[in-house]
């Protein structure tokens, strides 16, 4: 339902008809809209975690991080976009809704943790930001995702650790 309003069109009302429920069981479950959207992005972020979890080659010390993060979000941005423009709404939502903000920045926090086990935590966060930045840039302007762009300037991000350096 959202995906195709938008959070604007997010109410208790509209979650029940859309889940064919009685009102009363989207307000009993969820008191707040603010806490409705915090279940919306907590869902989206968990699936987002889960996609960086079962790809293999974020694990393996041999392979190249910058391509592998840049077929990740190759991936992701692929097809239909309605839910991945869906969990940028509600994590930009956390701008002007402070409820919103903690599970922003567990999403934030767990990617970074994820890939702290390659790099350091700090590229780890340059990380994060620069594939927000970039996957931003495709959803606004609605260009494809140039896979080959996105793996060079993340190489430039992580660190070369090749022999001697």
């Amino acid at each position: 339902m959202v995906g195709r309003s938008g959070i604007a069109g997010l109410s208790h009302r509209t979650v029940a008809a859309e889940a064919d429920v009685p009102l009363g069981s989207t307000t009993y479950h969820f008191a707040t809209l603010d806490e409705l959207m915090v279940a919306a992005l907590r869902q989206a972020s968990e699936g987002f975690a889960e996609t960086v979890a079962a790809r293999g080659g974020l694990r393996d010390p041999r392979a190249d991080l910058a391509a592998e993060l840049a077929a990740l979000m190759g991936e992701w941005l692929a097809g239909e976009r309605t839910g991945v423009e869906l969990e940028y709404e509600l994590y930009l939502a956390a701008l002007r809704r402070p409820a919103l903000r903690p599970v922003a920045a567990e999403w934030c926090e767990g990617v970074a943790e994820q890939l702290s086990r390659r790099t350091d935590p700090v590229t780890a966060r340059a990380l994060v930001a620069l594939m927000d930045g970039i996957c931003l840039q495709v959803l606004l302007t609605g260009t494809p995702y140039d896979e080959e762009y996105a793996r060079e300037v993340l190489g430039r991000v992580v660190p070369d650790r090749s022999p001697g350096t």
